[in-house]
């Protein structure tokens, strides 16, 4: 037996009726998820500390807050977001009226990781249920507190008949991707992400591929190191260091690296206290399996800040790395976790190289009181986004997308981008039925004159009519 067949069947017979198109019904049902926020604030902040030991303070800001903030934007919004766009008209096309729609896929699954289990499920199914969409949550089953309260309680609050929450591992994950959805948003790896992509080719679904990558952050000479490392500090140890757009690298010169490492040391002591083991505001690995993996790491170079650990508690103090060589693990695989390597260079042209001969980054940071340095990393490289000065504060930003680029993922999503992504823009056309006299031009047999004619009516855009 197929334990997905009857779920999708009953969200497809609700799409197929329309129960998700109209306004009201999308308003009623981002106000139930505003309401499931509300009521379950306490539930899902000790969700969070049990799976990931995340501090309440951590909690609302990255997760419960952002996601109110979403669900606040698409309702103040939605009206707006859906009215039709009107497009320009040419003369050839003069008296019927031009617009794009947007329309819902249909049947949307989103599939989302461990690492903001809240966050990364819930902005997207904004999106989704403001454009209209049935949709199929799929939450990680790493966490699992998280992953409860979803399947539990969330429920209770959307309509059954649009919305499921599917649970399973990596086997289940693949059964479900046997089936044919109309849109994919997957958030996770990029091997995971290949494999997503080669189950939606089989029918032809779009997909949006929220994956990782090895973020470089360049450290100018021309500096204050304190306040680089205060803002390094808590950006790469933020959620323990399990987040997909934290720095996962530092470029440098020799120099400032003897400036940065004892203003790191001091950052650290002051975040999280000589024993950041008993810091409330450390958080844990997710597992074991990662844990073992991130110890593994331990060994690459030579670690100048931290390195202690204990399996028991899962625990990884804050890390810094020297003397790491490009081709060691450290170097080759997204971290994810509390660990910083520092690699030297000779400047700013050979850390431009270096990162632009690595596959393109889900973001990428620039430090220095030289307004034009930062201007270099922006101009000469790519990324998903990019930060001058500055950690990944800008997620907080509804206005600015969340996305890849290349080997880090496709597509984006947050505010409207997730309206849009979640959204067909169907090019419509509507013309008089009437006037046919004013067609006979562009109707066989042709002649010199019609032809300029056409060509003329063709180059000349018009205002637009609605």
């Amino acid at each position: 037996m197929d334990p997905f067949e009857d779920t999708l069947r009953r969200l497809r017979e609700a799409f197929g009726a329309g129960r998700t198109r109209p306004a009201e019904f999308r308003t009623e049902q981002l106000q139930a998820l505003s309401r499931f926020l509300q009521d379950n604030r306490k539930l899902l902040q000790d969700a969070l500390a049990q799976d990931l030991h995340k501090s309440a303070f951590e909690s609302d800001i990255s997760e419960l807050i952002m996601c109110q903030n979403e669900v606040d934007l698409a309702l103040r919004n939605l009206h707006t977001w859906m009215k039709d766009e009107p497009a320009t008209n040419n003369l050839l096309t003069k008296l019927g009226s031009a617009f794009i729609r947007k329309e819902p896929y249909g049947l949307v699954l989103i599939i989302a990781p461990w690492n903001y289990p809240l966050n990364l499920t819930l902005m997207p199914l904004v999106g989704a249920i403001a454009a209209g969409n049935c949709v199929v949550l799929k939450p990680s089953e790493m966490s699992k507190g998280a992953e409860k309260v979803l399947a539990e309680v969330l429920p209770r609050y959307l309509d059954q008949s649009c919305f499921a929450v599917v649970l399973g591992g990596p086997e289940e994950t693949g059964r479900l991707l046997e089936h044919k959805f109309d849109y994919i948003l997957f958030t996770g790896s990029p091997r995971v992400g290949k494999i997503v992509m080669t189950a939606a080719a089989k029918h032809l679904t779009p997909v949006t591929l929220e994956l990782g990558g090895k973020n470089p952050c360049y450290v100018d000479d021309n500096c204050d190191p304190q306040t680089v490392a205060n803002r390094v500090t808590w950006f790469r140890y933020f959620n323990t260091g399990q987040t997909c757009v934290a720095p996962d690298y530092v470029l440098c010169t020799p120099e400032t690296r003897e400036r940065l490492l004892p203003a790191l040391q001091s950052a650290i002591t002051r975040f999280y206290g000589e024993d950041p083991r008993s810091s409330p505001d450390l958080g844990r690995i997710i597992n074991q399996k990662h844990f073992q993996r991130l110890q593994a790491l331990l060994r690459c170079g030579r670690v100048a800040i931290g390195g202690q650990s204990d399996e028991s508690q899962r625990y990884i103090a804050p890390t810094v790395l020297v003397d790491v060589q490009e081709a060691e693990p450290v170097m080759q695989e997204e971290i994810f976790g509390p660990i910083l390597p520092i690699l030297t260079v000779g400047g700013l042209d050979e850390a431009i190289a270096f990162i632009n001969r690595r596959e393109k980054p889900l973001a990428l940071y620039a430090f220095s009181n030289n307004n034009q340095v930062v201007k270099q990393l922006l101009e000469r490289t790519s990324s998903g986004s990019f930060g001058g000065n500055e950690g990944f504060i800008y997620l907080t930003l509804s206005s600015l997308p969340l996305g890849g680029v290349g080997h880090s993922g496709m597509g984006k999503y947050h505010g409207k981008f997730s309206f849009e992504t979640f959204s067909h823009h169907r090019a419509c056309m509507l013309a008089p039925p009437g006037l046919e006299k004013l067609n006979e031009p562009r109707y066989p047999p042709y002649s010199e004159r019609t032809q300029q004619l056409i060509s003329w009516a063709l180059s000349f855009p018009t205002c637009t009519l609605l």
